[in-house]
């Protein structure tokens, strides 16, 4: 299927009056949840997940698809209004925007923001719409042993290019992948790991699993801290919304550098918006011919950070959809999202599912666009939301998770593991442990146990099978060139170290 043609089946697919109603709710839902500090799209994609199993596939994902995209946009205004990121991904936002609205230009910052969210996002839907389906035409070649050796690099991208500790990131993809396994063997039937448990017999939930570790654990970590001054906010009006010529131009060439580092960063693996973010402000401070001006309100400081996690986020769907390897952790509560409607991800899914995937893309251009309509008039209101007491918001939002989960399956089990996810989270984030890698190995643990037995079952118990294909090894290798590259800092700090020692003690 062509281009033009593509685009006219999305076309009647999404512009309906159900699916323009689902993708308004997401997006507005998506940018009230990024305007508040400390809360995250994955919450609330795990919160609204269970509503969203009594629609039809289309409305569901244009819906949850919203909410992830639209928080985006909302997570920049309270890192520019009260320097308190509202989603990971705006952290680095608050270095400039902050500064910009001590100096009396809070308005344009959040204009310059939304322009670069809405460009950026649209770049990388043009990548989304060119190279998804040859990406996809490409992996019908694969065989299991291929899809291991991706999947695998997927876990391993995740671990080592997240933020912090790789060590740590390797054990939160390892303790992912042992809970994956609880419950019934997808091959011989046998139930193991379940500890004499009956609703352990098919497996652990995906939504309470999520709801508990970015839900229940953020509320945690945020109810000790002390409420939000709200009282430093602007009042930021229509007029105090338009850039000066200058603001343009020095706002262009960093919008598209971020949409390209950003739309690069998204498809790989495990990568995600957060370090699309960083890298954008990286780029945008290396070029500079003043770097003094960054922290202090530089204009480029915010455009080109927020062009590339909005990138990103689209450029996730390339790998997620076409591969069935998710980008980032809010591409694998998607992905789990798609597995509950019954719709898997994987190279025939363009041609077996094309109404879903040009439906989707244009769903993408739709929802951009009342993201940029809706965000600057409505920004008075996101600037009252802040305003609510988080002695109101936590409650509420805990309320609305149990209901949740316990929706699904009626069973009070759920919302147990929900709780004891919600405190394993908590201590995960005071020791640094990051969650995202536990949930992309949970994920993806169940189709890499069954490629990786089917792959052996073909080539008769064989391990070389998966260096004997070309493809399947060029994988592996990236996998362990990339653990090579991120340790070999830490081997030489510490050989560093060990000859430091040694003179000292020569001395």
């Amino acid at each position: 299927m062509d281009l033009i043609s593509g685009l006219a089946l999305g076309i009647d697919t999404a512009i309906t009056g159900e699916a323009l109603l689902y993708c308004f709710i997401g997006v507005t839902v998506g940018m009230f949840i990024g305007v508040l500090p400390g809360i995250g799209p994955l919450a609330a994609v795990s919160m609204v997940l269970p509503i969203t199993f009594h629609l039809d596939p289309m409305s569901a994902l244009i819906m949850l698809a919203g909410i992830f995209y639209g928080a985006q946009y909302g997570g920049s205004t309270a890192s520019i209004l009260l320097n308190l990121p509202g989603t990971s991904t705006t952290a680095v936002t608050a270095i400039d925007g902050y500064p910009m609205a001590k100096q009396g230009r809070a308005g344009i910052a959040l204009f310059i923001t939304t322009i670069a969210s809405f460009l950026g996002g649209c770049f990388a839907i043009v990548l989304l719409m060119s190279f998804a389906p040859v990406l996809g035409r490409l992996a019908l070649r694969f065989s299991s042993a291929e899809y291991f050796s991706i999947m695998l690099l997927g876990l391993v991208a995740a671990s080592t290019m997240s933020l912090g500790s790789t060590f740590k990131g390797l054990v939160s993809v390892a303790a992912g992948l042992l809970i994956s396994m609880v419950g019934m063997d997808p091959t011989s039937g046998y139930i193991r790991f379940t500890f004499g448990i009956l609703e352990l017999q098919d497996g652990l939930s995906l939504v309470a699993i999520a709801m508990g570790l970015f839900g229940v654990a953020e509320i945690l970590k945020n109810a000790g801290s002390p409420e939000r001054d709200t009282r430093a906010l602007q009042k930021v009006r229509i007029r105090d919304l338009i850039p000066t010529r200058k603001d343009m131009s020095q706002s262009w060439m960093p919008i598209l550098r971020g949409a390209g580092i950003g739309s690069f960063v998204g498809i790989l693996p495990g990568a995600g918006p957060t370090m699309a973010a960083f890298m954008a402000y990286a780029m945008e401070k290396r070029v500079a011919r003043d770097k003094s001006r960054f922290g202090r309100g530089a204009i480029e400081g915010i455009s080109a950070p927020e062009s590339a996690n909005n990138a990103s986020t689209q450029a996730a769907f390339i790998p997620t959809l076409s591969l069935g390897i998710p980008g980032d952790a809010g591409m694998a509560v998607l992905l789990g999202a798609m597995m509950i409607h019954g719709i898997v991800p994987r190279p025939e899914f363009f041609s077996t599912n094309p109404d879903l995937f040009w439906g989707l893309v244009v769903s993408f251009w739709v929802g951009n666009l009342m993201l940029l309509v809706l965000n600057i008039p409505l920004i008075g209101v996101w600037v009252r939301i802040l305003a609510i007491p988080q002695r109101l918001l936590f409650p509420a939002i805990i309320f609305f998770i149990c209901v949740g989960v316990y929706s699904i399956n009626n069973n009070p089990f759920d919302v147990m593991v929900v709780i004891v996810f919600g405190i394993v989270g908590y201590f995960m984030n005071i020791f640094q442990y990051p969650p995202a890698p536990l949930l992309m190995g949970f994920i993806l643990g169940p189709m890499m146990e069954q490629h990786f037995r089917r792959a052996l079952l073909y080539s008769r118990g064989d391990l070389w099978t998966f260096i004997d294909r070309p493809v399947s090894a060029a994988f592996l290798a990236c996998s362990v060139a990339l653990m090579v590259v991120v340790a070999l800092p830490s081997l030489r700090r510490r050989s560093g170290r060990g000859r430091r020692a040694a003179l000292e003690t020569e001395d």
